[in-house]
């Protein structure tokens, strides 16, 4: 089983709850939430830019081997 350890670019680190029979699934879903990281910075951007200025923070992923 696999999981997904999110890195933020403050230094902090996320351990993701959902568990994966692949790395290929681990690592799609790694990717899919580095989107959703990167969209949602966009959102609140747009909704009110004077709070939440638009920066070039690039978040990442670890895929981790997990027994259970």
């Amino acid at each position: 089983m696999f999981k997904v350890v999110m890195q933020y670019p403050d230094g902090t680190s996320e351990d993701e709850d959902e568990l994966f029979e692949t790395e290929a699934e681990a690592e799609a879903y790694g990717l899919e939430q580095c989107n959703n990281y990167v969209v949602g910075g966009e959102v609140l951007h747009l909704s009110n830019p004077g709070d939440y200025p638009l920066n070039d923070d690039e978040v990442d992923f670890e895929v981790v081997e997990v027994d259970q």
